[in-house]
């Protein structure tokens, strides 16, 4: 397989440091090894995508000296693949629906036998509240949000664990096979949704589609992602995809050592570029 690498931003906000970073490095992993990049528009939250943000993006990514594949792949282009998948993992009995609120989960995970919430890679661990609603007939509901069945789900793709080639996880530089117990990955991941009503899919189901769909062979993001690859390593086993290497890369943080966001405005690379900054100068910000 061709090395393929990409960078999928949402159209958000502005791109930031960290953003240039993590676009940096995988383009420069694909060049050095005479392989792809490749451009994703992750548009799945419509009510907050702008199309504006969305041409900054392509600019400031151009402004860097990056060049990408055409045609660049949209999320929001993708729906009914996303909804073909739903259906399958549907009918095949990996689903269920689930109607709480997020008041409903944090008093659920907070009562008092269940001690101190757990909180995984989306927030606290979902208690299992709706786990019994189970029904496989027709296809998946869209006026509930559609939760995986994580021991279900691992009992048969991950008996033994989760794991996944690593090649290079920032900042301690670990590499080679990742490992995380079964048992771990119910208990701290937990029941994560795939689907959410207001949006027909989740960046867990879209991320491992749209990977495959463009022949991604190494993943390389923002060491925050690290514990939610063990999700898209047993839904790239339920649907039969193929599993990429991983790099986790350190993130960019600000003077106090909180990680840049997209609010972070006084971060952001137009901001840098206003004040007369080269490519140059943000790669040498960044430690690229």
């Amino acid at each position: 397989m061709t090395f393929t690498t990409r960078f999928a931003p949402s159209p958000t906000g502005p791109l930031h440091l960290g953003h240039a970073y993590s676009a940096i490095l995988a383009h420069d992993m694909a060049r050095a090894a005479d392989g792809r990049f490749l451009l994703r528009i992750e548009d799945i939250d419509r009510q907050r995508a702008r199309p504006e943000w969305e041409t900054a993006i392509f600019d400031d990514l151009a402004w860097l000296g990056l060049r990408w594949e055409a045609p660049v792949m949209r999320q929001s282009d993708r729906l009914a693949v996303y909804r073909a998948a739903l259906d399958r993992l549907w009918t095949e009995g990996w689903l269920y629906a689930c109607t709480c609120t997020r008041r409903d989960i944090l008093e659920a995970a907070s009562a008092p036998q269940e001690g101190a919430p757990l909180t995984g890679p989306d927030g606290i661990v979902y208690p299992g509240t709706c786990r019994g609603r189970r029904d496989t007939g027709g296809p998946a509901p869209t006026d509930a949000a559609l939760r995986l069945d994580m021991a279900r789900a691992v009992a048969k793709v991950a008996p033994e664990g989760v794991s996944w080639h690593e090649t290079g996880a920032e900042p301690d530089g670990e590499t080679g096979t990742v490992h995380i117990p079964p048992q771990t990955v119910i208990d701290r991941v937990g029941d994560v949704v795939l689907s959410r009503r207001e949006m027909g899919t989740s960046y867990h189901l879209s991320v491992v589609l749209d990977d495959a769909a463009q022949d991604v062979s190494h993943v390389v993001r923002g060491r925050d992602l690290f514990e939610a690859t063990a999700i898209h390593v047993v839904l790239q086993s339920l649907l039969g995809l193929p599993t990429p290497s991983f790099h986790h890369h350190r993130l960019i943080r600000d003077d106090h050592g909180k990680r840049l966001a997209k609010r972070d405005d006084a971060r952001a690379i137009r901001l840098y570029r206003d004040e007369g900054a080269s490519p140059q100068d943000i790669r040498a910000m960044v430690g690229a």
